[in-house]
């Protein structure tokens, strides 16, 4: 029982303190910013570009894909410096000569930005229904809430994964942007799946966001929420797939840096 409490105050303590460093440069209000307009800044943009280009009356396809979308904020780059941030601080050394429980510490890294990341997602639909003309009258919204937070965790199930390539990469940012920038196009927020080529429907379905989006439009669509219940169970089966991966190159390369004497090389 002592042990089971130690590894959660480790875990609380490593998810709470590796998200106030992530952020403790920011104000306040910039932080208020960037959850704020940074959501309708891309919603605007692709809403009526996609409005533009297919007609008005798919306004809601873009408006759900782009609000899930957001997560990945969170989700990758957020997740990611939470972990590589650790290297760059120098902070590294330390937390490998811990004999804490690396998986605790591995998943406190993602669990604040789960919350941010959901709270994204959540002013994203915000704005969708407010300026934006999203009608939500006919969706469970208890399902679209768990919809969010499925989505934000496999998300963050890839983060961890990137994050942990963060230790042995020197530009971070460059392959975070291309993540991002990938699951734009691919997650079907705002190209349709049917109207990809078979190639890309196969790299989209082994995505987070991809199914997570389908059963969010589904739902908003007036689906019951058994209806997109198997979707749901894939889009967390992907992220905890890409979690496990993450977790086991996170301990491959402790033991290879260790071996190397290389935890503060890049």
């Amino acid at each position: 029982m002592k042990k089971i409490v130690l590894n959660l105050r480790l875990f609380w303590q490593g998810a709470s303190l590796a998200y106030v460093a992530l952020f403790h440069w920011l104000q306040p209000a910039t932080y208020a910013a960037s959850k704020i307009i940074m959501p309708l800044a891309q919603m605007f943009f692709f809403v009526y570009l996609g409005t533009f280009a297919t007609g008005a009356g798919n306004a809601s396809f873009y408006i759900i894909g782009n609000a899930l979308q957001i997560t990945a904020v969170s989700g990758i780059y957020g997740v990611t410096m939470s972990i590589g941030g650790e290297r760059n601080a120098g902070t590294l050394a330390y937390l490998f000569g811990t004999p804490a429980n690396r998986m605790v510490i591995f998943l406190g890294r993602a669990f604040m930005n789960i919350l941010d990341g959901a709270l994204g997602v959540v002013i994203a639909f915000i704005w969708g229904v407010i300026l934006l003309g999203l009608d939500l009258s006919h969706t469970n919204l208890g399902g679209l809430a768990l919809i969010i937070l499925v989505t934000t965790i496999s998300t963050c199930g890839l983060g961890l994964l990137m994050g942990s390539l963060s230790l042995v990469t020197v530009n971070v940012m460059f392959v975070n942007n291309f993540v991002y920038f990938l699951l734009l196009i691919f997650s079907g927020a705002n190209v349709p799946l049917d109207q990809m080529p078979s190639w890309m429907r196969a790299i989209s379905n082994i995505l987070p966001l991809t199914h997570g989006i389908v059963a969010g439009r589904m739902l908003v669509g007036g689906s019951s929420l058994s209806s997109v219940a198997p979707l749901l169970w894939s889009e967390l089966g992907i992220g905890i797939v890409y979690g496990l991966l993450g977790y086991l190159l996170f301990t491959l390369f402790e033991v290879e840096a260790k071996r190397r004497g290389t935890l503060e090389t890049f």
